[in-house]
């Protein structure tokens, strides 16, 4: 049997990791309105959701599908991306109905852990805070050391730090079919259990480019 990843390149999932690489790009080549690079270069792990819609499959509500992608345990460079659903949640920061593109640095090893769970709900079992905005924001981020992850937020150009308390994030299996050919848990694929297939490479490209740690 093919692969997913190699019988469809055009799948859904794989213009998703296109686009979430693109917004990886446009977000960091705007120098004073960036994640600052100190925040970025201590992330363990990162998370994109491009596009997240408001009111599309929840009253009132917002819904996404993106990927998160972790360190190595060298800590150079990024492992596989695992796909991702955000649902629900109160985002402080939207203009009428525009689409969001989200952003979330994973700080340390206890909110890299959540990501490994099937389901989480953000400033509850994930301790969150809107991120600082600036490529010199780091003096503005000691009280916000403590979150486990710091979140973001672009709409119509506008890149902020946003409150994204109340979201749940859950793995999507189906895209991970789509993007590996198995239907790994995230949890396997965070570990580097799962090679990196074609299909994932724009994203990891664009974090190596930013912050790769070498």
């Amino acid at each position: 049997m093919i692969p997913a990843f190699c019988a469809n390149e055009e799948s859904e999932a794989a213009k998703r990791i296109n686009a979430a690489a693109t917004v990886m790009t446009e977000i960091m080549s705007t120098s004073d309105k960036a994640i600052p690079q100190d925040l970025l270069n201590k992330a363990e792990c990162i998370g994109v959701i491009p596009g997240l819609k408001k009111g599309a499959f929840i009253v009132g509500g917002k819904y996404g599908r993106g990927f998160v992608t972790c360190r190595k345990s060298d800590g150079v460079g990024w492992g596989a991306p695992a796909s991702v659903r955000i649902e629900g949640g109160s985002f402080g920061f939207q203009i009428g109905g525009a689409e969001t593109d989200v952003v979330m640095l994973i700080m340390n090893r206890s909110g890299a852990e959540k990501l490994t769970k099937s389901r989480f709900t953000l400033g509850g079992d994930a301790s969150v805070a809107a991120g600082p905005v600036g490529r010199d924001a780091s003096a503005q981020t000691d009280a916000m050391m403590n979150a486990q992850i710091l979140t973001y937020s672009r709409q119509r150009g506008v890149f902020a730090g946003v409150s994204l308390s109340g979201a749940t994030m859950r793995e999507d299996t189906s895209w991970n079919q789509d993007l590996y050919g198995t239907a790994y848990k995230n949890a396997d694929i965070l570990a580097g259990k799962v090679p990196a297939t074609p299909p994932t490479q724009p994203l990891l490209t664009a974090l190596n480019k930013y912050s790769s740690r070498k």
